[in-house]
């Protein structure tokens, strides 16, 4: 070869003619030859030959780390290789970790890496593992299979992982570059779908076509007990999933549920807004209806409202607005509002009538750690006082019982410093449901200075009655209102509004006495503002007797003072039953007993009374202008009385049951056990008042509450049932008579293995009971009912071994009785029993129920059975109240998913409620 021949061939390699030097010529050589270097085969890995090398490509070597040999994912690189002409594109664009348990060749011929058994390949943001993998780095596409093993079954199924994206098919084709893939048989998850797929085709990130796909929410991989089927579906991750003719199969049997075609949306974030698909049935007096039906709005990440309503055939209407919100590490709350309008009879008839109702609930509540120097919280409920009597919305059936609706609204703020103050603005609302009246304070102000002692250092030890000396200064303000159902929320229930302030300033110190006896003594003074006061007009009328009150307007005020003292100690007895030596179950008893006797004194301030003709004939009689004054009006009688009252408590050492255990176990005896009473020195006649007797106590391992209460009167009665100046004793009597008694037990037990599942904090956000003992309220339509719910599979695995042995059940009793016999009537006022449970029959089948007897009535309460079938995927549930007027039934069989939510059927039967 002649030495232009040579300079033409470097040139094309790179090279000038003028840089043809001995090193280039020897390498020239070795090209020419076709010498080949041959690669060392160790059994683990083998190099293919290659025909020609290009100066210029990228070593494949560089770009495959085996991470059988090495530990690191790093490859050393010559820092010095730096080649002046323009790069090509590289054959692989990242570094490829690989690693297989029986072998793995790099083939130059066919550039191709084969893995196999155990195989593992990392790619870019790929991940993917099977039995056999076959990678070729020309074309940039990976193939994963599956083995077989001894016995001709399939192993080592692939798993490909391309950033979140899960699938594990029977094999795969993936090209990097174009990210299109054939999958053959492919699982995939989706939100709470399950996808498998006889053959899909992936577009690129975005798209995946999907042939003869089934989908379900089953958590079986292997015969799910309902799927759906569609031809053709495309599938767009965390987006959507649109399929063609699609229809439902039950234990692989198809069912006439079909679509012509679906949508699927599918969101991680957060919820969609949408369509809530309503229930329907009938009712024997409004016909038939839908009920809970509406729209949802995700508003933000932070709101959201769902519209809902009931349409009745005659007419009648309900709409409700519900509201969530919260704002983490500040507050959260929900606010709901509901108004029905119902119709009874036909129109035109004498018998029809219309009845309006809303309720308003609202409960807010605010991160301690937000601001911990000031805080607002709000617990509404209010509206009609009919409201859950009269609704036909099964969603209320529990609630009816209740007698009161009680709302409170309230800011409060603390301003540090010396002394700080603490500050409070309250709105309140009391409303009786059988009565219909309603108290409200718009608003309650409040404000406190801290104690403040005059004699002592703020951080120095306060001992002794000078240094115990304190003082504060408290302030209260209230808006008076009392209203009916009929004027509330119009101008007229502003009208009587009463208004006041109230100031006081207590003074108190304490200090011991002979070491044992604790002595506290204090006063308090106060003045009270009023801007409405009364003035009765003496008797005008011989005819009618007429007395007419004038309210009159403007600012007075009155001003008290009292003082009073007590002393008090701690007594201990002990009686030990074991001597030395001995083991007895019983070791000790020890009686707490904390008698205290306090002394009051309370003068009369009869300058505040004015005096006025009640009749005919001139009798005076004394009245004060703040009678109806919110504070109530000062004393007229000089009032000196002494208190008595002892405090018990008991509780007993018994010998531990578990041998292990040296130390004796404490047990209760009784909690408490008070005894109350007060004699009035300034008192002409009655001067004992009544002994009030409290008590409560805990038994069976703290599972049953017992408490008890009783006054006990020593003065006697004369014929017309009025308490006279003699004792009972010395009218022929007892020692006391008893004007009442009440007991109240509770009691609550359940098996070791039980874990209830109520939906109490639903009864509760609805006004109902926190316990079942009125029942449940129970929306299967809603998925927020289920979202607490969630099983642990492991804990359900246990459980279903131990069912043989034990089976979950729980039960609540709740006694009250109440006697009455302050007039001679000696009669049982109150006496029923209250009783609820739950027992899961199989891990599938739950029973509870919800009843009451009435004794005094004779009669059941209001009785609520429930069954629960839950069959994997889908839930069955049946609400049952037998008797009654709010006898009905509420049948509901769904999916459990929340993205199937409206795949379900419901029928309920609604009580025939008499407005």
């Amino acid at each position: 070869m002649t030495l232009q021949k040579l300079s033409q061939l470097f040139t094309k390699i790179g090279f000038s003619a003028l840089q043809i030097n001995l090193r280039h010529i020897v390498a020239l050589f070795f090209l020419l030859s076709g010498i080949v270097a041959q690669a060392q085969e160790d059994g683990v890995k083998t190099v293919e030959p290659t025909k020609k090398i290009d100066s210029i490509q990228q070593n494949i070597n560089e770009l495959f780390i085996d991470e059988s040999t090495i530990a690191s994912d790093t490859v050393e690189v010559d820092s010095v290789s730096n080649d002046s002409v323009k790069e090509k594109r590289p054959v692989l664009m990242d570094k490829v970790r690989y690693k297989a348990k029986d072998y793995v060749k790099i083939s130059r011929k066919e550039k191709k890496l084969y893995l196999y058994n155990e195989a593992e390949l990392y790619y870019q943001d790929t991940e993917l593992k099977a039995g056999i993998i076959v990678l070729d780095y020309v074309t940039n596409e990976v193939y994963a299979g599956r083995l077989k093993d001894s016995a001709g079954n399939y192993i080592q199924y692939p798993y490909f992982k391309q950033g979140n994206d899960v699938v594990e098919p029977d094999s795969i084709r993936f090209n990097y570059d174009t990210e299109r893939a054939i999958i053959w048989n492919s699982k995939t998850e989706q939100n709470e779908f399950k996808v498998y797929g006889e053959l899909t085709k992936k577009e690129n990130d975005s798209v995946i076509y999907i042939k003869n796909a089934k989908f379900t929410t089953s958590d079986r991989e292997v015969d799910p007990e309902y799927y759906f089927l569609a031809r053709r579906i495309k599938l767009v991750p965390k987006k959507k999933i649109i399929a063609g003719f699609t229809n439902m199969y039950i234990a692989d049997v198809p069912t006439p549920i079909a679509l012509p075609f679906a949508f699927f949306p599918l969101n991680n974030e957060r919820a969609l807004s949408g369509f809530i698909i309503p229930t329907w049935g009938e009712n024997n007096d409004r016909g038939y209806f839908v009920q809970n039906g509406g729209y949802y709005f995700a508003i933000s990440d932070y709101v959201d409202l769902a519209v809902l309503g009931d349409y009745y055939t005659n007419g009648s209407w309900a709409l409700r607005f519900e509201s969530n919100y919260a704002l983490r590490y500040k507050f959260r709350g929900n606010l709901s509002f509901r108004s029905e309008n119902l119709l009874n009879g036909e129109r035109g008839f004498p018998d029809f009538t219309e009845t309006r109702n809303y309720n308003i609930r609202w409960s807010h509540s605010q991160d301690a750690k937000s601001n911990p120097s000031s805080r607002f919280s709000a617990s509404v409920n209010l509206g009609s006082s009919q409201f859950y009597r009269q609704s036909v919305n099964q969603l209320n059936t529990p609630n009816f019982l209740n007698n009161t609706l009680s709302s409170s609204v309230s800011y409060s703020k603390t301003f540090s410093g010396y002394p700080s103050v603490n500050f409070s603005l309250t709105a309140t609302h009391s409303q009786n449901t059988n009565t219909e009246l309603i108290n409200m304070t718009l608003p309650t102000l409040q404000a406190s200075v801290e104690r403040i002692y005059p004699f002592a250092k703020r951080d120095g030890i306060k001992k002794g009655i000078i240094k115990n000396i304190n003082f504060q200064y408290n302030i209260r303000g209230e808006n008076r209102i009392q209203t009916t159902d009929e004027e509330f929320f119009r101008s007229g229930m502003f009208d009587d509004a009463k208004v006041g302030m109230q100031h006081s300033i207590p003074v108190n110190t304490n200090f011991k006495l002979a070491k044992y006896l604790s002595v506290s003594m204090g006063g308090n003074y106060e003045e009270n503002w009023a801007f409405n006061t009364i003035r009765r007009n003496n008797f005008n009328d011989v005819e009618l007797g007429a007395q007419t009150i004038d309210t009159l307007s403007g600012f007075e005020s009155y001003r008290t003072y009292n003082f009073n003292t007590s002393i008090g100690t701690t007594l201990y007895g002990q009686w030990n039953f074991e001597k030395e030596g001995e083991d007895r179950k019983i070791k000790a008893i020890r009686h707490v007993m904390r008698p205290t006797i306090s002394y009051n004194i309370n003068p009369a301030f009869e300058q505040y009374y004015e005096g006025y003709v009640i009749d005919e004939d001139g009798t005076i009689e004394e009245y004060s202008p703040f009678e109806q004054f919110i504070f109530g009006q000062p004393s007229r009688t000089f009032s000196s009385s002494i208190g008595l009252a002892v405090s018990n408590n008991i509780e007993a050492k018994v010998r531990s049951r578990d041998s292990t255990v040296t130390e004796p176990t404490k047990i209760k005896l009784l909690n408490n056990l008070n005894f109350s009473t007060n004699y009035n020195l300034a008192a002409d006649s009655l001067a004992w008042s009544p002994l009030r007797l409290t008590g409560g106590t805990t038994i069976l391992n703290n599972k049953m509450n017992i408490n008890f209460g009783a006054t006990l009167d020593p003065y006697a009665l004369d014929n017309n049932n009025t308490r006279i100046n003699t004792f009972n004793i010395d009218n022929g009597g007892s020692l006391f008579r008893l004007t009442s008694a009440n007991v109240n037990v509770g009691y609550a037990f359940s098996s070791k293995n039980s874990k209830k599942k109520g939906d109490a904090k639903n009864t509760a956000r609805d006004g109902g009971r926190t316990d079942d003992l009125f029942g449940e309220v129970q929306d299967f339509t809603d998925n927020r009912f289920f979202a607490d719910e969630e099983e642990d599979p492991e804990s359900e695995k246990e459980g279903t071994k131990l069912y043989r042995a034990s089976i979950p059940w729980d039960i609540r009793f709740a006694y009250a009785i109440t006697y009455s016999n302050s007039r001679r009537q000696s009669e049982i006022s109150n006496n029923s029993l209250m009783f609820s449970g739950n027992v899961n029959l199989t891990p599938q089948w739950k029973v509870g129920f919800s009843s009451g007897y009435d004794f005094k009535g004779q009669g059941f309460t209001f009785t609520q059975l429930r069954f629960e079938r839950d069959l994997e995927s889908w839930r069955i549930n049946f609400n049952w109240v037998p008797f009654s007027a709010r006898a009905s039934w509420y049948f509901f069989i769904g999916i459990k998913a929340g993205i199937l939510r409206d795949l379900k059927y419901d029928k309920r039967s609604e009580p025939d409620i008499q407005l």
